[in-house]
């Protein structure tokens, strides 16, 4: 497990340089108030709006998941763990007026970048459109 990737993941750098590239400004890995070991995977602090991108072990996703044989019951455990968290995460970002979209690492990444956008200009947040990456 400590070889898995918790950050940067193929997924998530796709949808960063579409959002980079369409003007979008967000901060990485930032902290979720309240939380002092749970990170926001792409924070948009003004508009308050936090992006994860699960991937479809960790989460349990409801296409892709697998239930390993060996050691079956802590992996269950494990597994479960990890979606109750996300759970109590997403639910304590909402009260704190969050918006919360929450995405699976199989997800296109142009959708899951134009989703993003969308939910963005619903918040009225700006963008820089001209700007382009270096």
């Amino acid at each position: 497990m400590s070889g898995q990737a918790r950050r940067d993941t193929t997924p998530e750098i796709a949808v960063r340089r579409l959002l980079y590239a369409s003007g979008h400004r967000y901060r990485l890995q930032r902290r979720v108030p309240g939380f002092s070991r749970r990170t926001i995977d792409i924070a948009f602090p003004g508009p308050k709006v936090a992006v994860f991108l699960d991937g479809c072990f960790w989460h349990g996703c409801p296409e892709h998941a697998t239930h390993p044989k060996a050691d079956a019951d802590w992996w269950r455990n494990k597994l479960d763990g990890n979606i109750a968290r996300d759970r109590e995460t997403t639910d304590h970002l909402v009260e704190q007026g969050w918006t919360v979209l929450r995405f699976w690492e199989h997800e296109d990444p142009v959708a899951v970048a134009d989703r993003i956008a969308c939910t963005l200009a619903e918040a009225g947040a700006t963008h820089h459109p001209d700007r382009r990456p270096e």
